[in-house]
């Protein structure tokens, strides 16, 4: 006969398919998702995370297509992949393109930066080799805390991502008031001229008039000083 759960306790077998568990008495809270290790090549690095999903590895990589169907990224079985990863849930290690060294989360470039990088093709076959078992004893505790780490990693990005945004958007308003400003300068400067000018245009058709009348005046007192003149040489 199986035996009965004690309150405040959730059986081993039950724990991965729960959705909650007990942390003191009453305290329910979510349980974290399991951790997976994802591998990839991007630029000059090797690239590893833990992370609950495929879809969270490649938003923390920062690909723009889905790597795994490309054959370019695939769950990791290396036992040390898997411990570098675990201890710094959430967290993207790299280490120099093609090398066997240890995953960090800051790596130096390539030595062989003139050597032959691998192709996408051979990420390709490599990253579609079959599984094989993981020696990694299993460790539930362990998986649980990085799981938890993970969770506490990925608040931290989206609070940093948060803030980033918002000091983008402090600069688009801030430009955004600069260009207003400006703006609102040509616009009084082109008023300005538009007004001048009509002043300016206005003064010329009163000058135009002006010519017009004098040109019509001394028509007329020519015409008559030259009668003048005919009759005085008889």
């Amino acid at each position: 006969m199986r035996e009965r759960a004690k309150p405040g306790h959730v059986p081993s077998d039950a724990a991965a398919s729960q959705s909650a568990h007990y942390q003191g008495e009453g305290l329910i809270r979510p349980v974290a998702r399991k951790l997976k290790t994802y591998q990839t090549s991007l630029g000059f690095f090797d690239l590893a995370i833990a992370a609950p999903s495929m879809k969270a590895a490649l938003e923390a990589w920062g690909a723009d297509s889905n790597l795994f169907h490309q054959g370019a990224a695939k769950e990791s079985d290396d036992p040390d992949v898997i411990a570098a990863t675990m201890a710094k849930p959430g967290v993207v290690l790299r280490r120099p393109v093609g090398s066997n060294g240890s995953f960090k989360e800051h790596a130096d470039l390539p030595t062989n930066l003139e050597g032959r990088r691998p192709t996408k093709a051979a990420r390709k076959s490599k990253g579609s080799k079959a599984k094989k078992p993981s020696s990694r004893r299993v460790d539930k505790a362990a998986e649980r805390k990085a799981a938890l780490d993970y969770q506490r990693e990925e608040r931290r990005r989206e609070l940093e991502r948060a803030k980033e945004e918002a000091a983008r958007q402090k600069e688009r308003e801030r430009r955004q008031q600069a260009v207003d400003k400006a703006q609102a300068a040509l616009d009084r400067a082109e008023q300005e001229h538009a007004k001048r000018a009509a002043a300016i245009q206005a003064e010329l058709e009163a000058i135009e008039k002006r010519s017009q009348a004098e040109e019509a005046r001394w028509d007329k007192e020519k015409a008559r000083l030259e009668a003048a003149l005919r009759r005085a040489r008889g």
